[in-house]
């Protein structure tokens, strides 16, 4: 098989790694890939000179592409799964349609609040004279989204009410920090512990991947900033039996049939991020249409079956009866990133590794660029290192032994990821 992977980060680097150990493959065409990318076992790098996604189908119909994986979210938004199906190249994702449910925070809250899906109570602006107005009347504590894509960087929670009509104000007018958006939610703030629990969908067959737990915040003890992700580890303690079965019957199967009653049937992953309150209720915060970043990472290292197999058996609808098998182990990965990053940050930086790989460490790039046979930093979350360990502590001090043989001028990182796990200081633990 040919296989087109689309997308240049993380993710897509542990996409084409897990890819790449599948018998079913004989080239991977990766577009537009990175350095870290390039390293990997049966794959061509790809060059478009605009990565629309009527660049993607050209270059599937040049290539002879038997199957397309969609990486980042972007793409699925822009329709490209359509795109692809019009011309009938199979392709791995949702369509236009369903991806909305992450392109537009506006239809997702709509989406929940029709379907009786547990959601933080909200109010959707237009005009910011209007939004400056509500944040005045409001004496709680409350969160802003912009409406579209944002790079996990579109949700603020201001501290005061003075902060916030900044915020508005900033973000509907001009831009806050490069984001802007004519139209942005408030919603109520919810408290607890984020999970991330991500699905395998074809239509009606539903399989849940291993639990995860994403850092969103850039600083240490969850301050800061919102980003992309700091780091994440799989499985999680957060998310056992009991609370799958509740998520499983309470969020995701009212989504599906949701989508199915406009219409719309569901192929891809879907992943809800979720918070899960003291009493252990799981609230949705958003909607993903692809798989997480860092998360995958995580996922895919523990992941025991093959990606192609499994991708082509939910684009053909034969998931009926089908298991995913995961390694016994924990994994942990460690993000890496540029001074500056969620804002403004320098790019071009050497980047500098006296590590030495092994089977059980994975280091994936994210941010990079090859600049005349030498690394440089290309991007805000440069490069992550993934662990496996026999639990959470062992898979973390792997992952940051390793991580300190890496270097660039103004490397930053958290230093507690899975802190709270390891000394069982969740909220409500």
């Amino acid at each position: 098989m040919n296989v087109l992977i689309i997308g240049s980060g993380g993710r897509e680097h542990a996409i084409t790694w897990k890819v790449s150990q599948s018998n079913l493959v004989k080239k991977i065409h990766v577009v537009p890939g990175n350095p870290g990318i390039k390293l990997e076992k049966k794959v061509y790098i790809g060059h478009l000179e605009n990565n629309s996604v009527n660049g993607f189908l050209k270059y599937a119909k040049e290539n002879k592409i038997d199957l397309a994986i969609v990486g980042p979210e972007e793409p699925l938004v822009h329709g490209i799964v359509d795109l692809f199906q019009k011309e009938n190249i199979p392709i791995f994702g949702p369509c236009k349609d369903a991806a909305m449910l992450e392109g537009s925070k506006v239809f997702c809250k709509d989406f929940l609040i029709s379907n009786n899906i547990p959601t933080a109570g909200y109010k959707k602006f237009n005009d910011p004279d209007k939004a400056i107005d509500y944040i005045r009347s409001r004496n709680k504590k409350f969160v802003i989204k912009v409406d579209g894509l944002a790079a996990g960087k579109g949700v603020f929670i201001p501290e005061s009410n003075d902060e916030a009509i900044i915020i508005v104000s900033k973000l509907m007018d001009s831009d806050f920090h490069g984001i802007s958006s004519k139209s942005i939610i408030i919603e109520d703030f919810l408290s607890g512990e984020e999970a991330s629990f991500i699905c395998l969908v074809s239509g009606d067959e539903i399989i849940s991947l291993a639990s995860s737990k994403d850092h969103k915040k850039l600083n240490n003890n969850d301050l800061g900033p919102n980003t992309g992700g700091m780091g994440a580890y799989s499985p999680t303690n957060l998310i056992n039996k009991n609370l799958e079965n509740i998520v499983m019957d309470s969020i995701i199967r009212p989504t599906i049939d949701g989508l199915k009653n406009k219409g719309i049937n569901y192929i891809g992953f879907l992943y809800a991020g979720l918070m899960i309150d003291e009493d252990k209720n799981p609230y949705v915060l958003e909607y993903n249409c692809r798989l997480g970043d860092p998360e995958a990472q995580s996922i895919l290292m523990r992941m025991d079956v093959d990606f192609v197999d499994m991708c082509l058996k939910a684009y053909e609808g034969n998931l009926y009866n089908y298991n995913i098998s995961w390694k016994d182990q924990t994994a942990f990965t460690l993000v890496l990133t540029s001074d500056g990053y969620p804002k403004e940050y320098k790019k071009g930086l050497l980047i500098e590794d006296k590590g030495k790989d092994a089977n059980d460490i994975k280091i994936f790039h994210s941010g990079t660029k090859n600049e005349g046979g030498v690394l440089k930093t290309n991007g805000g979350r440069v490069m992550c290192v993934t662990a496996l360990g026999n639990n959470l502590k062992n898979a973390k001090e792997k992952a940051y032994k390793r991580a300190n043989f890496i270097s660039w001028d103004g490397i930053f990182k958290r230093d507690d990821i899975g802190d709270k796990e390891i000394n069982n200081r969740f909220t409500f633990s």
